[in-house]
């Protein structure tokens, strides 16, 4: 595992081919609750969309924690992908999952989802609590593209048409409408 401290984005993973030319992969996010255990329906969707996203190309980046956050990268992981975990406090106070790749350790709590949805290209929420929620909303504020997979559904209160967002049924429709996202850079 690579570890990186005081580090704070992450936009782009840059590889040399054996041919000695870069390649660059572009990075999705998974964001999802930490609390949910294999046994339960959002854990297999996140470990699904991990898998299928990294058989896409795309490298996965998480909250490097437990829950839906373990599921994906263990699927990008068991695809033989390349994993991201950016993390609220030290590699003492909040260990990154063991299917992490490179851990990228903020020491700034809740406030690093501003750096999880500003690295990556699009974005797939599962299911969720507050945390996952405040990712969404700073995705569509920034203009990040956001599938919503068994997640959150919102409505605008203030009369405001609400920002695009995309919503699928199937880990396999959103990991689709993810990649479309980047693909027409929306």
């Amino acid at each position: 595992m690579l570890c990186v401290k005081n580090e704070w984005q992450v936009l782009m993973i840059i590889f040399f081919s054996d041919s000695g030319v870069i390649m660059s992969r572009k990075i999705i996010g998974v964001f999802g609750a930490g609390n949910v255990t294999e046994a339960e329906e959002e854990y297999q969707l996140a470990r699904k969309v991990g898998h299928l996203l990294a058989r896409h190309g795309f490298v996965v980046l998480t909250g490097g924690l437990g829950g839906t956050m373990t599921a994906a990268s263990k699927g990008a992981k068991e695809a033989g992908g390349i994993t991201v975990g950016i993390l609220p406090g030290t590699s003492k106070t909040s260990p990154a999952n063991r299917y992490i790749d490179i851990a990228i350790y903020t020491g700034m709590g809740e406030a690093r989802n501003v750096i999880n949805v500003k690295s990556c290209k699009a974005a797939i929420a599962i299911g969720g609590e507050y945390g996952t929620l405040s990712e969404i909303s700073l995705a569509l504020k920034g203009g990040c593209p956001i599938v919503l997979l068994n997640s959150w559904a919102l409505t605008s209160h203030s009369g405001l048409k609400p920002p695009a967002r995309l919503v699928a049924e199937t880990a396999e429709q959103a990991v689709l409408m993810a990649a479309e996202a980047v693909k027409n850079d929306l």
